[in-house]
């Protein structure tokens, strides 16, 4: 039987209540004297989930939600909380694997983040609309949506890192039969053109098929992953309002 991702040596919510009350300390300036002892106390950030001890803040939401503009799929809509929540959730069990692997070689190069943000500067339908291509245009990008360059640079890196691990870890052992992309030509590609529109023959799409059949099997595949990381992680939402996006209850870890 397989081991629990981690051992939980301090229950979540005294975490949570701990870590909630450290930034209020923190960030609080010191108290006059005078200061009658009844002052309200400001909590500037609170715990709203904890993932095999790994802790997701308020703020971590915040900041991804702006983060989310440069995500093409989601153009034109807005992520609710419960929606980042569970995507940070995800991705903090895939950090956490990613770093027990020690997969190295998915950290991408400085120049590979570079395209990235090229190409999001220029395709990015919002970016776009805001001429980010130039250097003004992208300025006014970054201050209309409250993000810094450093901080959407880190975002970019992570993101091409957990895809090149995915590719790495689930792709390899992946084989696609000539019988499967026949079988796709025929009943999906070719039904999406008129009578009498012209159809490209097999040989010239057989290896786009093959990618996207290989695309769909690397999904199902990571899915099933992730679930079974879930499943056998730590994963404890303890906001109430949030608890869903969790599949389970506030207060209660998953089992």
């Amino acid at each position: 039987m397989r081991k629990r991702t981690s051992i939980r040596t301090h229950h979540p919510r005294a975490l949570a209540q701990g870590a909630t009350l450290a930034l209020c300390l923190a960030c609080a300036p010191a108290l006059p004297a005078q200061t009658p002892p009844s002052a309200p106390l400001v909590v500037l950030d609170s715990v709203v989930a904890v993932v095999n001890r790994h802790v997701i803040l308020s703020s971590d939401l915040d900041d991804e939600m702006r983060l989310s503009i440069l995500d093409p799929n989601n153009a034109g809509q807005t992520l609710t909380r419960a929606q980042v929540l569970e995507q940070l959730i995800s991705r903090a069990l895939i950090e956490q694997q990613i770093r027990q692997e020690d997969a190295q070689a998915a950290m991408p190069s400085q120049a590979e983040v570079d395209a990235r943000l090229g190409e999001i500067r220029k395709e990015l339908p919002a970016c776009v609309h805001e001429k980010c291509a130039s250097d003004a245009g992208w300025a006014a990008f970054l201050a209309a949506h409250n993000l810094a360059s450093g901080r959407v640079a880190a975002y970019l890196r992570y993101r091409l890192e957990i895809l090149r691990f995915i590719e790495q870890r689930f792709r390899p052992g992946i084989r696609i039969s000539e019988q499967d992309i026949a079988a796709y030509y025929n009943d999906t590609l070719l039904p999406q053109y008129a009578p009498g529109e012209p159809v490209p023959p097999l040989s010239q799409v057989a290896p786009r098929i093959e990618e996207i059949l290989l695309q769909q099997q690397v999904n199902a595949l990571f899915d099933d992953w992730l679930a079974n990381l879930r499943k056998e992680g730590d994963v404890e939402v303890l906001d109430p309002s949030l608890a869903a996006a969790a599949g389970g209850t506030a207060g209660g870890g998953s089992e």
